[in-house]
């Protein structure tokens, strides 16, 4: 990819709770070292996994109820509100739980309704995790995830034309103007977004979360797997730490900065 081709934010996603409803923004800060605000800022524990709050460490995703093996998640229909940390989850339309997961009563409300309608996921008592500035990543650093949309239509090309909700990928951001797969080459490149620097680190292995329809909950394609028979690999979407703060939203140009001549 060169320089010329830039891209352009049409969706900004975060997803509060590991596992639950991407909520969509219009515009979000970045701040250096930190994914988007409130990304990931909680996990439901699917058995003792050892986290410990007061000194929070990463953990694989194994460790809590996740779309990859719990595709039930998908039918729930969650929102957080940032200012009084309420939790309200609705299913078919009608509120089934909902908690201030900053406090105890809050948080039992919420492991109740996981307790008493997931049991058979269950490897142990689900508990609400917090780790106050800890994201619960798939990967083990603070990251912004990006999906670039002609890969998803190339996938569906793959597919023999089958509809693949962008939202199966659940990215930050989603990008258009960049070529299929042309995102795959720029790790360790440093994307523009206005005042923001974003460092590509990673490019994403994808999982069989994937497979699990956002809207449907039904676990009805193969993606990584036709990932593998036609590229060779499994990767979709990149992951970027952002090392400059700035204000991004939805229609903002992504430019791939030129290194600095010396």
């Amino acid at each position: 990819m060169t320089a010329s081709h830039t891209a352009e934010i049409t969706g900004l996603y975060r997803y509060p709770i590991k596992g639950l409803t991407p909520e969509p923004l219009r515009r979000a800060p970045l701040r250096s070292g930190q994914p988007l605000p409130a990304d990931r800022r909680y996990a439901i524990e699917n058995g003792p996994s050892g986290f410990d709050p007061e000194q929070p460490q990463w953990k694989p995703k194994i460790q809590f109820l996740m779309l990859a093996r719990n595709e039930r998640l998908a039918a729930l229909d969650s929102h957080f509100d940032d200012a009084t940390n309420l939790l309200t989850i609705r299913k078919d339309g009608q509120i089934v739980a909902s908690g201030d997961l900053e406090t105890a009563a809050g948080r039992t409300a919420i492991e109740r309704y996981f307790a008493e309608n997931f049991q058979p996921e269950l490897k142990g008592p689900p508990k609400v995790l917090s780790g106050r500035d800890h994201s619960f990543s798939d990967v083990a650093r603070k990251v912004v995830s990006i999906i670039n949309l002609n890969s998803v239509r190339a996938i569906e090309t793959m597919l023999g034309g089958a509809a693949v909700h962008p939202l199966r990928f659940r990215a930050n951001l989603y990008v258009k103007g960049w070529p299929a797969w042309s995102e795959l080459d720029l790790v360790d490149q440093t994307l523009a977004i206005g005042q923001a620097r974003l460092k590509v680190v990673k490019r994403i292995v994808r999982c069989p979360a994937t497979n699990v329809d956002p809207v449907t909950a039904k676990r009805d394609l193969e993606i990584p797997p036709t990932l593998s028979r036609h590229l060779g690999h499994m990767d979709c979407g990149i992951y970027a730490e952002v090392i400059a703060d700035g204000e991004i939203g939805v229609g903002d140009a992504v430019a791939l900065e030129e290194p600095k001549l010396v």
